[in-house]
């Protein structure tokens, strides 16, 4: 039995704890960027002039619901529908959460609003990526728990 004094202490160099928390993310981000993304291109694309936190706030939480949705199509094909949905709902908020964030706030402190641009687009999705991918690591190596 491990003591929660030796679980504080992550080895942060393994490299199959790595690739597994990088591809439970990019599955994360996937079904976060479908909601978030959606969103803020239909507020832009039919010019709808709501405040941007507003917008945001709407995108942050079709983000949370695509990627829960698309996590338990995932899952439902390892176990029954039911659980499934129950792990994707108890899956890190945390990690999806601060996705949405560094997602969004790069797309308003590069754009200044909610805008969608070429070019803001990837910078967004790899901002989404790393900002939870060590977090998800070490709730892998020290807890144990991944999504897949």
């Amino acid at each position: 039995m491990t003591s929660v004094a030796t679980k504080s202490r992550v080895g942060w160099s393994c490299r199959k704890t790595w690739r597994v928390a990088s591809k439970n993310t990019a599955w994360c981000l996937l079904g976060c960027s479908i909601g978030d993304l959606g969103t803020i291109a239909y507020f832009q694309l039919m010019e709808i002039d709501w405040p941007v936190v507003t917008i945001m706030a709407i995108a942050v939480i079709n983000g949370l619901l695509t990627s829960i949705i698309l996590e338990t199509a995932i899952l439902s094909r390892q176990m029954g529908l039911r659980y499934a949905f129950r792990t994707a709902i108890g899956m890190s908020l945390i990690s999806m959460v601060t996705m949405e964030a560094a997602m969004n706030l790069t797309d308003v402190f590069l754009t200044g609003g909610a805008i969608l641009t070429w070019w803001v687009i990837p910078i967004m999705l790899v901002t989404g990526f790393i900002t939870p991918l060590p977090y998800n690591y070490w709730r892998l190596k020290v807890l144990g728990k991944g999504c897949h």
